[in-house]
């Protein structure tokens, strides 16, 4: 539950998880069950209310069912492990735990929690599973993880400085999934599990209702995917060229000229060096510094394989169409950008996008931030957007329905997608980080949405409208405000291991196929002051893993469509610290990235070199090659 940002202890660090592969370690005792039949060690009381509890009448066969470290037993259970014995003997046991996550050693990092003295139990839990899962334990981590949502549902995890508070349960609940959907072997899957929080946008924990039902294990036989084209069509949104469509068993799939599509993009803001995106835009579609008639980034920029800052005779000149279609993108995100509250109709380049369509195949998700920023609202930036103020609505319905004509017939358009996380939790003075008032006036900006999604349902009938969400926030407003989204998009930024129940509560609360519109992790490591490739990269595998286990036909919920990578360069613009002219590697924001922080400026899956020699140099990363040669392939 994410409540308020904090540079101590976040979320994000808290939650931030390394690689998958990392190297498992011998176990002292792994218990007599998988799953755990709780049912034999206690009884529930007040499942599914907001007074559940959990009571242990077996305290002894429930110690000897969960294993040695695993509440109820006490750290000293790993005694019997003589790795342990010597890793107590070089380390403080009573250690500063939250040093202990993400530190690459999974193996200390499961000793130091597992001893942890002076957290909640859940909290402990948590963490030791994680260190757990992270080593390959997977049945392992899985019982810990369930003991949290059984035993510790309503324990709070505070921040350093008590600004920032969430449930351990939750995040709980949402590892079990994506650890049953990624290891089918198993055999096992938790039905009916539940946990939500009422009154959650505050740090006032005695107005929250939490309400929990821990689920049953049931057995469980993974199939093979299904033949979608022997299924019954239920649900259509749109008849056109592009269209999305629900079988009966429940899933999505977006149909471009009646084929599966699924979405392959990245977010694309190729800003210079030296240049910021508020006041840069869209230019490069237009800027040509070598005078050779073409667009520098689109069709000039070259690969600089050996890191010598320099274009070598062996670099030729590629461009980054050919470089994204060589990584398989199919799609990119762009936004226009209007003159104050009229249309531009030169902020996209028309030519240049059919011929990104043509020659390279990729689509265009055609953004419009609707308010986001100011833009296109006509509100100061001091009062942000406002919902509820009628010079504004209409700014911005003559802006988009202007867009929508001008673009509404060209080939590479694949879809509309409305705003960029408007519904971001504003402060005090109910004005988000977006300069919209849109989280104090869920309703009225939702119903804004909707009027918006059948404006352009009406004015171009052959693409389908999309949302540009912060994370889940307002979806259980959806349904009643805004029907005629045909997508729920939504950025997140929830660790390694991918979304965790994302794809389930979108399909209770508002049931859209789920486009994930941003997701990614930063190069730069700000524990080892360095750039990390190999994070990056296994972050982004992770999520991807996560999108394709969720698409259509698969043994999982079925309403993944793709994603947007976030981003395909490197914009150096973006801290809050230093120079557009300076490739700064401040922790600017605490994220669920392997090192607990992001750093904005580099996020992108090509880097820029020392930026001498911008716009035109690149340097591939090993996340780029990682969909080049495997998951985009």
């Amino acid at each position: 539950m994410l409540r308020k940002p904090n540079p101590f202890l976040t979320l994000g660090l808290l939650l931030a998880l390394t690689s998958a592969h990392a190297a498992t370690f011998p176990l002292a005792g792994s218990g007599t069950e998988f799953p755990v039949s709780w049912e034999k060690y206690g009884a529930a009381t007040g499942v599914g209310s907001s007074v559940y509890k959990f009571k242990i009448s077996d305290r002894k066969g429930l110690a000897a069912a969960m294993g040695a470290g695993l509440y109820p037993n006490p750290g000293a259970t790993l005694n019997g492990d003589p790795a342990f014995r010597a890793w107590v003997g070089s380390h403080k046991v009573a250690t500063d735990y939250w040093s202990q996550v993400n530190s690459g050693d999974p193996r200390a990092d499961f000793y130091a929690w597992a001893n942890a003295k002076d957290v909640g139990p859940g909290t402990k839990l948590l963490f030791t599973a994680k260190a757990l899962a992270e080593a390959g334990h997977v049945k392992q981590a899985i019982k810990a993880y369930h003991a949290v949502l059984v035993l510790f549902p309503g324990e709070p995890c505070w921040s350093a400085d008590h600004t920032f508070v969430w449930y351990v349960a939750s995040e709980a609940l949402g590892q079990i999934e994506s650890l049953v959907t990624r290891h089918p072997e198993l055999g096992w899957r938790l039905d009916g599990a539940k946990f939500s929080i009422e009154n959650a946008n505050d740090t006032d924990l005695k107005n929250d209702v939490v309400t929990v039902d821990p689920g049953n294990w049931v057995k469980y036989t993974a199939t093979g995917r299904t033949d979608l084209s022997k299924l019954k069509i239920i649900n259509q949104r749109g008849l056109g060229k592009v269209r999305l469509v629900q079988y009966e068993n429940g899933h999505w799939q977006l149909l471009v000229n009646n084929k599966p599509f699924v979405v392959r993009a990245v977010t694309y803001s190729p800003v210079p060096v030296g240049e910021s995106l508020g006041e840069y835009g869209q230019k490069w579609m237009t800027e040509d510094t070598n005078e050779n008639g073409r667009s520098d980034a689109a069709y000039d920029t070259w690969v600089d394989k050996n890191a010598n800052g320099k274009q070598d005779a062996d670099e030729k000149t590629v461009g980054d169409f050919k470089l994204m279609k060589d990584m398989g993108v199919n799609a990119v995100r762009l936004y226009h950008g209007p003159n104050g509250t009229d249309y531009n109709p030169n902020s996209l380049n028309k030519k240049l996008l059919k011929d990104l369509h043509e020659r390279y195949g990729i689509r265009v998700i055609m953004g419009d931030f609707l308010g986001a920023y100011t833009v296109g609202s006509g509100a100061a930036w001091e009062e942000g957007t406002d919902y509820t103020d009628p010079v504004q609505l209409e700014n911005m319905r003559r802006v988009i329905s202007d867009y929508v004509l001008d673009h509404r017939s060209e080939p590479y358009v694949l879809m509309w997608l409305l705003g960029n996380e408007n519904l971001m939790p504003g402060d005090y003075s109910g004005v988000n980080a977006t300069r919209t008032k849109a989280s104090s006036q869920v309703e009225a900006y939702l119903k804004f949405v909707n009027e918006i999604a059948e404006m352009i349902h009406r004015l171009d009938p052959e693409h389908p409208v999309a949302v540009g969400n912060f994370a889940l926030e307002g979806l259980d407003k959806y349904q009643a405000n805004a029907p005629a989204v045909d997508i729920f998009g939504a950025n997140l930024y929830l660790g390694s291991t991918g979304f965790g129940r994302s794809w389930k509560r979108v399909k209770e609360s508002f049931d859209r196929p789920l486009m994930i519109t941003e997701y990614g992790c930063d190069a730069w490591n700000t524990r080892t002051k360095k750039e990390d490739e190999k994070a990056q990269a296994d972050y982004h595998e992770g999520n991807w893993e996560d999108i394709r286990l969720h698409l259509a036909g698969g043994n999982s919920t079925g309403n993944s469509i793709g994603g947007i990578a976030f981003e395909f360069v490197d914009e150096w613009w973006k801290s809050q610290t230093g120079s557009w002219d300076v490739h700064d590697t401040a922790d600017d924001s605490p994220m669920a990235f392997p090192d607990g922080w992001s750093s904005e400026e580099w996020l992108g899956l090509v880097g820029l070199g020392d930026g001498k020699q911008s716009p035109f140099l690149r340097r591939p990363r090993k996340a780029y090659h990682l969909y080049k040669e495997k998951l985009w392939k």
